[in-house]
């Protein structure tokens, strides 16, 4: 093979062996969705903080059941009176509620009768306690959530639980884009003959946008080493990734590799059997990182979300574990090369089976549109037939 390609796993390894995190930070809890966990967090209450009723009803003694049951009162959420319940007696109890330590039992309102005033009868048969007891979730001082984790609105919620309102995180690596191509120009532009507009760019702001990242961007950039060379080195001021896309493959115009050695970095991939993503560029000086991707639009993304969300979440202090999931095709997939791990645009339906898009290779971004998931060919395998169920990663 005229290449050294490498496969994705060996790509991916590589990305996890050089990314080092960038130090860790103090956050508001209301900041901290979307940033990694840099402490372990133990909850200083018990929960729940008592035994609390788990439903609107009457608590009682279970031993009193059916009754009748004489209503001693009644104890609101929030309120914390106490009652000593005897013997064919019951207190009127809400959700949330503290249940006396006389009862053992909160019986649901909805079967309960009303005899008069103050007495009730349960019209069940049988009952569960319906009481949640104290500490049964989470003890003083347990570990509620480890570091490592990327916080998502759950976590907000057991932070809030425990009194975490301030919260130590990985800092997140601060990323340039920019897109290399004298043929590129801005949307906001009519494009001249000869041009077009720059897609990658904005595709790419977003899906750093969408994990949170500070982006800052850079423009296009000419296809000159001069001109390469000086954009890399403006973004090195101010930041830890470089991701860019174009200039990074073997053509005449292709400056990027060049660049990147000749300002000090170590370009760790070059070529990786995939598909798309064929000419994908990793390289490290210290603790910054280039990450350069092809200039065809589906490309771009692909590998991204492939190899880009390894090295950026890495770099905040977690791994990326995409979701994929089984699924069978709906019709006889074909190919003539296998050399490559291939990607490409599909649809989940509603019945769980996969279906295939008209599709017309890398720079086809509309097909992207339509998608839901990316189905997954391994190297080796040119014929999958109907029925027969492949990896997919939903989008």
């Amino acid at each position: 093979m005229a290449e050294n390609m490498i496969s994705i796993e060996e790509a991916l390894q590589i990305v996890r062996d050089n990314a080092e995190v960038l130090g860790v930070e103090s956050v508001e809890m209301s900041e901290a969705t979307g940033r990694v966990l840099a402490e372990d967090v133990f909850s200083d209450v018990n929960m729940p903080p008592f035994n609390k009723s788990a439903m609107d009803g009457y608590a009682c003694r279970k031993k009193d059941l059916p009754g009748p049951l004489k209503v001693l009162g009644e104890i609101p959420a929030g309120s914390f009176q106490t009652f000593s319940i005897g013997q064919g007696e019951c207190v009127k109890i809400m959700t949330g509620a503290p249940v006396p330590e006389s009862a053992d039992v909160v019986i649901m309102k909805e079967f309960v009768e009303i005899l008069d005033n103050d007495h009730i009868r349960y019209t069940k048969g049988d009952s569960a306690s319906n009481i949640c007891l104290l500490g049964e979730d989470v003890q003083k001082g347990d570990k509620v959530l480890s570091a490592g984790i990327l916080i998502r609105p759950e976590h907000i919620a057991v932070l809030a639980g425990v009194g975490k309102t301030t919260v130590d995180v990985f800092r997140r690596p601060n990323v340039a884009v920019m897109t290399t191509g004298s043929e590129l120009v801005e949307p906001i532009e009519k494009p001249s003959a000869g041009q077009i507009r720059n897609s990658n760019g904005p595709q790419m702001v977003a899906q750093l946008q969408s994990m949170k990242l500070p982006v800052q961007y850079f423009g296009i950039v000419e296809d000159t080493a001069d001109a390469t060379k000086l954009a890399v080195q403006n973004a090195l001021q101010e930041n830890d990734v470089i991701l860019l896309s174009g200039g990074v493959s073997v053509g005449d115009y292709d400056f990027v590799p060049e660049v990147m050695k000749n300002l000090g970095f170590t370009i760790l991939t070059t070529v990786m059997a995939a598909k798309p993503g064929k000419h994908t560029l990793f390289a490290r000086k210290g603790n910054q990182y280039v990450f350069g991707l092809p200039g065809n639009p589906v490309s771009s993304y692909v590998q991204l979300e492939v190899i880009g969300k390894e090295l950026l979440y890495r770099l905040m202090g977690t791994s990326f574990t995409p979701f994929r999931i089984k699924a069978q095709l709906t019709i006889d997939f074909r190919r003539k090369k296998s050399n490559r791990y291939e990607f490409l645009p599909v649809i989940i339906s509603p019945s769980g089976k996969v279906e295939l898009l008209p599709y017309h290779g890398s720079a086809h971004i509309h097909a992207l549109t339509r998608a839901n998931a990316l189905m997954e060919i391994p190297v080796g395998v040119s014929e999958i037939n109907k029925g027969e169920s492949v990896y997919v990663r939903p989008l």
